[in-house]
């Protein structure tokens, strides 16, 4: 549901005032020390600010409603309102910019912002949750977009509140993607970035991918992975059979039908196993009943990647996916036995309804170049068993002059952060961020 709309007059006349169920409009006569709510409410482009509840370490919260052009080159095609939170502490503290690849999920402080006490931007996507216009465009649903969105936001909070406040972005998988591309677009909108195991792809069904799944953990770990799937396969029927009873149950559907959403089920397994850091050693026997294979199959792939009504919640993942910045496909030689056929599964299907666009490759090279030859003060997270991190970012041997740097937890997965290193490496780390926002 959209926050109600809580508009205000000009600076210094009437500010209206919302702490969650109650409004209060307050006449303000002018003063030297204008609240931060005031000074956040005479932004051209905010048309929804809201005063939330404090979270976290934040002494003040803030939920703000920005009113930003649909395509950034041609203004006649209207507008949608992109939604933020300011979690804030002090204007003298950097402001942690979360940079989100999907919706808002949390208000709460971020790693960076926790650790560090400092303030917290949250910019939401474009075209996530109710951040999108009511009719979407899906061509204008880029990478180039969706950087300006986040200069128009960070330009904005910093002239507002933080005129001499360091600013780091950082982002987590697709945020990351996001981080990287903001900062291509826009070197010099923020000080330094910290990006989380996120991948940097150069075609739309990356083979990396493939190579990474033959070669990732031990031999005799990927064995059982593939001796799993294979299980899998063999009880296909029943495996469906059980998956049709679940549909009915939770009122599921997929687009391209039961039997293939199995198929895909089975072969993004692999997948999802080393993203996720699943334990080899829940891996159920070969004589296990055929519920037990099913439940550790969905326990470990779960619904939300090919229902149909999740799939439509992540429709802008899939468009960015498929358009811009890259995906994988299924190998399925491995399975010729089952599938009767060598063809890589795709996610053209999870493109909107009778759209369809050719993969543009050059927004991802471009990235590559930047970080080649230019960016600066960037460091990078990886789990070295994250799937994901088959297509990681790879630096250059001039990378470290310009400081960027690349910090790969050993057996880590998708979840790895900086606390997840050792307690030496975590230092290490923050002395960089520290060099980035005390200097």
């Amino acid at each position: 549901m959209k926050p109600k709309h809580l508009f205000y007059a000009l600076l210094f006349t009437i500010a209206i005032v919302s702490c969650k169920s109650t409004q209060q409009v307050i006449t303000q006569t002018p003063t030297k020390d204008i609240s931060n709510f005031e000074k956040l409410a005479s932004i051209k482009n905010v048309v929804s600010i809201e005063k939330k509840e404090p979270t976290s370490h934040f002494d003040e919260n803030y939920e703000l409603w920005f009113e930003q052009p649909v395509d950034h080159n041609d203004a006649s095609k209207g507008t949608f309102r992109q939604r933020v939170f300011l979690g804030y502490e002090s204007q003298n503290l950097p402001v942690i910019v979360e940079l989100r690849g999907y919706g808002i999920g949390s208000e709460s402080a971020g790693e960076l912002a926790a650790h560090y006490k400092a303030n917290q931007l949250s910019i939401e996507h474009r075209y996530f949750n109710n951040s999108r216009p009511d009719a979407i465009d899906w061509n204008t649903l880029t990478v180039k977009n969706a950087a300006k969105d986040q200069t128009n936001i960070i330009n904005a909070i910093r002239d507002a509140i933080f005129p001499n406040a360091k600013f780091v972005t950082t982002g987590i998988s697709k945020g990351c993607q996001t981080t990287m591309a903001h900062r291509r677009f826009f070197p010099n909108n923020v000080d330094a970035s910290v990006c989380y195991v996120g991948p940097l792809n150069y075609k739309r069904e990356d083979p990396r991918v493939y190579q990474f799944l033959k070669t990732v953990a031990t031999k005799e770990d990927r064995d059982k992975v593939k001796a799993f799937q294979n299980l899998c396969f063999e009880n296909r029927v029943a495996l469906l059979q059980l998956m049709k009873d679940e549909a009915t149950k939770k009122n599921m559907s997929w687009e391209f039908g039961a039997q293939k959403a199995i198929d895909y089920t089975i072969l993004e397994y692999s997948f999802a196993f080393w993203q996720w850091g699943i334990s080899v050693s829940s891996i159920p026997p070969q004589d296990v009943s055929v519920e037990n294979i099913y439940k550790h199959l969905i326990d470990v792939v779960g619904y939300g990647f090919f229902e149909e009504k999740a799939v439509d919640d992540l429709q802008p993942y899939f468009w960015a996916a498929l358009t811009e910045q890259g995906i994988y496909g299924y190998e399925t030689a491995p399975f010729k036995t089952y599938l009767n056929t060598e063809e890589i599964y795709k996610f053209d299907w999870a493109l909107p309804e009778g759209i369809s666009k050719e993969y543009n490759l050059k927004p991802m090279q471009e990235i590559k170049s930047f970080l080649d030859n230019s960016a600066e003060k960037m460091l990078f997270i990886y789990g070295e068993y994250d799937a994901w991190s088959a297509t990681a970012v790879e630096l250059t041997s001039t990378a470290k002059n310009r400081e960027l740097y690349k910090f790969v937890k050993p057996k880590g997965d998708h979840r790895t952060r900086i606390k997840s290193f050792s307690t030496e490496t975590q230092q290490s780390i923050y002395n960089i961020i520290d060099g980035w926002i005390e200097n």
